[in-house]
């Protein structure tokens, strides 16, 4: 795993970006995986500026995103639908009609779980997977567990997470239960990963992530399993 050690939070979007556009430019139809969250916003704010600066062009550019809550409306102001339109897709000239989100006000879960995963593995995986890390090591809705999912699957959100997006939501009650989120496998099917770190908080995770060992109670340990991956962190997230 190749580590980009960053001196601040507007660097790492910057070098992540950069990174980002360099497999737009060099192909313009590939297939970017993006996730959502408070981290990759910066990211999403310097390619918003390469396009309007006409350096960059999201016009052939497919993209599939790691998870959706179940069940929510994609109108949703709290879905992940919702979040990528107004971060990203509603700012670059890219074809919302090429925009994949898991559905998560499919009828049935289990069913839209399959339909997601056959889609992305027909793309042949992202060209580049866009990831954040949890403060418990987890990526996508993948938590911690004595098992893993290899596929896009159905998880039922822990306690914490539900406490911990309470905030999003009118009442805690408002928030989903369950997510779809692409599983462990479909995740390294990218042909190339960049993992965004940043803050004293995802320490002990980064820590986990890079003792050279692959474990269940990290997940995203996994990603050492994987021949490009690049960890873009800032000082605080890193001890090295």
């Amino acid at each position: 795993m190749k580590i980009i050690c960053c001196n601040n939070y507007a660097e790492m979007s910057c070098v992540g970006a950069g990174m980002v556009a360099d497999v737009i430019k060099n192909k313009p139809d590939c297939v970017l995986g993006l996730a959502t969250g408070s981290t990759p916003e910066g990211l999403y704010a310097e390619l918003i500026s390469m396009c309007d600066k006409g350096e960059l062009d999201f016009s052939a550019v497919t993209t599939v995103n790691l998870d959706e809550y179940y069940p929510i409306s994609p109108e949703n102001e709290q879905s992940y639908r919702y979040f990528m339109n107004t971060k990203l897709f509603d700012h670059v000239n890219i074809d919302k009609a090429n925009t994949y989100v898991p559905d998560g006000s499919a009828a049935d879960a289990a069913a839209e779980a399959a339909r997601y995963e056959a889609f992305v593995r027909g793309l042949g995986g992202a060209d580049i997977q866009i990831l954040g890390i949890g403060r418990n090591g987890h990526i996508a809705f993948n938590e911690p567990a004595e098992a893993l999912h290899p596929a896009t699957h159905v998880t039922a959100l822990t306690a914490d997470t539900i406490d911990a997006n309470a905030r999003f939501f009118a009442s805690a009650d408002e928030v989903p239960t369950k997510a779809l989120t692409m599983g462990m496998g479909t995740i390294l099917s990218a042909k190339k990963i960049i993992i965004l770190a940043n803050g004293k908080g995802k320490r002990e995770a980064v820590k986990a992530m890079l003792a050279g060992t692959v474990s269940t109670s990290c997940p995203a340990s996994f990603l050492n399993l994987h021949a490009d991956v690049t960890l873009i962190c800032d000082r605080d997230a890193y001890e090295g």
